[in-house]
């Protein structure tokens, strides 16, 4: 059910970005709605007032679907813990060996002569 919705969500979203990018804005925006001669359906002002509803509507489509959404998953993510709080990773079997650092050895290739 919530990936169905989700999935659904998904749509709107990309509707509503659709929509609006379509709108023509004061400043220029997209302004593809902006089709003359194809009567007063698609008008300039019939555009308009198609996509401000289709806007409003996938708003409101949108915040429905959000707040369902968050409501079905409240609880399934348990807890709230921090990484900080568990402890470190045990491994299993025995410890590992404390090993030394040996002392650094020479090289064992020709020497300049000391005198």
């Amino acid at each position: 059910m919530s990936t169905v919705l989700l999935i659904i969500y998904l749509f709107v979203a990309l509707a509503l970005i659709g929509v609006v990018l379509i709108q023509r804005s004061e400043g220029g925006g997209l302004g593809i709605g902006s089709s003359q001669g194809m009567g007063s359906f698609m008008s300039g002002r019939g555009t308009a007032n198609l996509l401000t509803r289709a806007t409003a509507i996938l708003a409101a489509v949108f915040l429905t679907l959000a707040m369902v959404l968050a409501l079905l998953n409240r609880g399934t993510s348990g807890p709230i813990r921090s990484i900080l709080d568990t402890p470190a990773p045990v491994s299993s079997g025995t410890p590992a060996p404390v090993t030394t650092p040996s002392p650094p050895v020479a090289p064992s290739g020709p020497s300049a002569p000391t005198n």
